[in-house]
């Protein structure tokens, strides 16, 4: 028999355990080629102008690399395993091993090559599929030609030979180590040796659920200021990775098999047929395989929280902009009123809203908690904006406070969360000349005026607003009146009113003037202006972490499908025998299906665990919405990994009919 007909005998006999691993190689190559076809799409560079997607179209092919690299290199370490016995068997007939690394070479050759020209082709036809749903996030209506790119074909053939080397290099070594003897045991061998069920085990997984506990209290407090020092930030990050990674890994280690222990304990030897089959396979199958399912955990939670995180930034493009611009048109010190003459002139009705604005120092610290406020970190007392109660009461004619009340406003998001403030407590509002005490009644998250820096606004009464307006020179105030302005027919005027605020001039506003007399204008944007611009802003951003996720889970579940795999073929005697001892295929499928909801469930559940508090952090920094895009982006997960379950489940009851 010639060495090629032996390599087309062995692909044929392991089809069933490449096709997988085949798909996820070709959507690999397909995934990157794609990504490198569209940094020199024409239309694509031209028509993403909220930033560069080249350069994350670039950091997302390094990614994918990363990701690629991982995966190859973990699947081949399982396929090693798997067919160790049948490597040991061609030495027992007289092979060397020089001839089996070129068999096994020659099989990957072939797999790689019509995997990369499967992958470029794919590629080559989705990627206009993928410039649509880029153009489709980015809200822009143009036509997408099917390009082909030479650099990107060679880049991508220069990833797939890069990877076959490697491959080839892993498998040369773990031939050349291993004995003939342990090469008939490779298959049965875990991650690391379990030693049997111990008190310091019990003491290890209980710590490792504390670990993660705490790791979670932490990321509540993360950007608590109170207590709070220069460096606390970052040794708060730290602490929140070591003990979650920390504690994931004792968990898989002890943890769970601690937990199983004390049912199967419970049960005092009476465990039925599915308890055989699930309990004490996932108690030593996990806590033999505790670090390759850390590493899986913490990879599906990083892939998770940055898509979330991306996908609340897009999400919350809308508020963010009403927020940042709370009328659909705002002018800055009067600049821009040719714009609502012009809105009259072509019929378009509006309303608009004038916001008079003094400045005066504003002492909070009594609103704050009596550690923040003594920390010595925050400026308590600071220049703020101040309206006046008539004025507000122009868009809430309702509202009433009683004289020496105030109102704070203009106080929401990570400025709410970081400065945390008590209603009903006493502000001092200070000027040149006096001082006078407030009671602040209410804070809230609503957005009244355009600030430069999403500060607080205080709404004082009108005989307040004129004491301070009378007392302090207010000529060095930036923005002293603000013109809001809300189209009242927004769905049929918005995009003609668009086009006459640019051409009025109001969309610039002059901002300084330098000793030479030269005037520099800042970007004035309309709400519109603003919502497009988050939109593609984070348009390519969220295309690329779609992607990226979507590589890492296809990587992470293949890696844990693979796994099972070799479980169910390493247990087939033992399946074989409770066959012939009267057990129907029904029977044992109970077990599986148990232990198919840890396999899976568990590092799933961590991993959404994690996601969620990281997310939960931070989310303020990247927009306004929460719970609507994370609980989309994690049911995307779950559903796509309980394919990858049913996947499995499937190969078990394949594997238990044919047991008998």
């Amino acid at each position: 028999m010639t060495l090629s007909s032996l390599v087309l005998r062995s692909m044929a006999k392991n089809i069933k355990h490449y096709f997988l691993y085949f798909f996820a190689l070709i959507f690999s190559v397909t995934l990157y080629f794609s990504f490198i076809t569209l940094q020199y799409n024409p239309t694509v560079l031209l028509e993403s102008t909220g930033m560069k997607p080249a350069a994350g179209f670039k950091t997302a092919s390094v990614l994918i690399i990363f990701i690629v690299v991982f995966f190859v290199l973990y699947a081949n370490h399982l396929f090693m395993k798997r067919r160790s016995k049948e490597i040991g068997l061609y030495q027992l007939i007289g092979m060397s091993k020089p001839l089996i690394i070129r068999l096994l070479g020659l099989e990957n050759i072939i797999l790689w090559a019509l995997a990369a020209g499967i992958g470029v082709g794919l590629g080559f036809l989705s990627s206009r599929l993928f410039a649509l749903i880029l153009m489709r996030l980015l809200e822009q209506q143009v036509v997408v030609s099917l390009t082909f790119s030479t650099q990107a074909l060679k880049q991508s053939l220069l990833l797939c030979a890069g990877l076959l080397l490697i491959v080839l290099v892993q498998s040369i070594l773990k031939i050349r180590r291993v004995s003939l003897l342990s090469l008939f045991n490779a298959s049965k061998q875990a991650d690391e040796r379990v030693k049997r069920f111990s008190g310091f085990g019990m003491v290890m997984g209980f710590i490792g659920l504390v670990a993660i506990g705490y790791g979670y209290y932490v990321s509540t407090q993360l950007f608590n200021l109170e207590n709070a020092t220069v460096n606390t930030l970052f040794i708060r990050m730290i602490v929140i990775l070591a003990a979650t990674i920390g504690g994931t890994f004792f968990v898989f280690r002890f943890s769970v098999s601690f937990v199983l222990n004390l049912v199967r304990m419970r049960k005092k030897g009476h465990l039925s047929i599915t308890d055989v089959l699930a309990l004490t396979p996932i108690m030593h199958r996990m806590k033999g395989n505790a670090k390759s399912l850390t590493l899986i955990t913490v990879l599906t939670a990083v892939a998770l929280t940055v898509l979330s995180l991306s996908y609340i930034a897009y999400y919350s493009s809308a508020s963010s902009a009403q927020q940042s611009v709370p009328h659909d048109y705002m002018l800055m010190n009067g600049h821009g009123v040719e714009f609502m003459d012009m809105l009259e002139e072509n019929n378009i009705a509006f309303k608009s809203v004038t916001f008079p604005i003094i400045r005066a120092n504003v002492d909070i610290a009594n609103l704050l908690s009596g550690s923040l406020a003594e920390s010595g970190m925050l400026n308590t007392d600071a220049e703020t904006d101040i309206i006046s109660l008539s004025t507000y009461k122009q868009i809430h004619e309702d509202f009433t406070l009683q004289e020496g009340e105030g109102v704070i406003v203009n106080h929401g998001g990570l400025l709410a969360e970081m400065l945390p403030m008590k209603s009903n407590r006493p502000a001092t509002v200070k000027t040149d000349v006096w001082q006078e005490s407030i009671k602040i009644v209410s804070i809230s998250d609503e957005s009244v005026l355009s600030t430069d820096n999403m500060s607080a606004v205080v709404i004082v009464t009108d005989a307040m607003y004129d004491r301070i307006e009378a007392s302090t020179d207010q000529s060095k105030t930036r923005w002293n009146e603000q013109i809001g302005i809300n189209l009242l027919n927004k769905k049929e005027d918005l995009n003609r009113a668009e086009v006459l605020y640019v051409e009025s001039g109001a969309d610039a506003v002059p901002f300084n003037t330098n000793a030479e007399g030269k005037v520099y204008y800042k970007e004035n944007m309309s709400q519109e202006q603003s919502r497009q611009f988050n939109i593609e802003s984070m348009g390519v951003i969220i295309f690329v972490t779609a992607f990226l996720g979507l590589a890492f889970l296809l990587a992470t579940g293949s890696i844990l499908y693979f796994k099972q795999m070799s479980e169910a073929e390493d247990e087939l005697e033992s399946y074989t025998t409770l066959r012939k001892i009267g057990f129907s295929t029904s029977d044992l499928m109970k077990g599986i299906y148990v232990k198919q909801l840890f396999s899976f469930g568990v590092p799933l559940l961590i991993g959404l665990a994690h996601s969620f508090f990281a997310v939960k952090s931070g989310w303020l920094l990247f927009g306004t919405e929460l719970a609507t895009p994370l609980m989309i982006t994690m049911g995307i997960y779950i559903a796509l990994y309980s394919v990858f379950a049913l996947l499995t489940i499937r190969y078990y009851k394949g594997i238990i009919r044919a047991s008998l």
